[in-house]
């Protein structure tokens, strides 16, 4: 049997987008929501696949100590992490490519879900989807059934091909 719960997790931060064609390419700001939806194959001696609570201790915590009301920028962004560095304080998460909703939800999903996840004890879960909710009416998803390596072909092409 596979049982998949989802926890949704609200947090505020800005971005801007290097190399957008139009508005995104400033300085501003989302109250986004995540949505995490995790897969178990069996369910526990009281029902559940997972508290929900486990979830949100992990995925909450670690977007509360690093992006939650801080600026996530492409570690690329020289000018924009420079600009906000002489700022202080300052919370600043460096992303290893442009901070859009796309790019959140997939550094989520393969980049931080499989280490938050090897921590909970007991259990066989798997992180299996991850929505970006950008605003009320804009999200990405990032799944497992999408080929990764598709997703990292397709990025690095237009990431090189924008800036060349």
């Amino acid at each position: 049997m596979n049982v998949t719960v989802m926890r949704q997790v609200k947090f505020c931060a800005g971005h801007r987008l290097l190399g957008h064609e139009g508005k995104c390419a400033n300085f501003h700001g989302h109250n986004y929501v995540v949505q995490f939806h995790v897969n178990g194959k069996e369910i526990d001696e009281l029902g559940r696949v997972v508290d929900f609570q486990v979830i949100n201790k992990l995925f909450k915590g670690w977007i509360d100590e690093h992006w939650d009301h801080g600026f996530l920028l492409w570690s690329e962004d020289d000018n924009a992490i420079k600009a906000l560095e002489q700022v202080e304080p300052n919370r600043i998460y460096r992303m290893p490519y442009n901070p859009t909703a796309e790019n959140m939800a997939r550094y989520l999903m393969y980049e931080i879900a499989p280490d938050l996840m090897s921590t909970v004890e007991g259990y066989d879960l798997q992180v299996t989807k991850v929505v970006v909710w950008e605003t009320e009416n804009s999200f990405a998803e990032v799944s497992v059934d999408n080929a990764r390596a598709q997703a990292d072909a397709m990025l690095e092409h237009a990431q090189r091909s924008r800036f060349e």
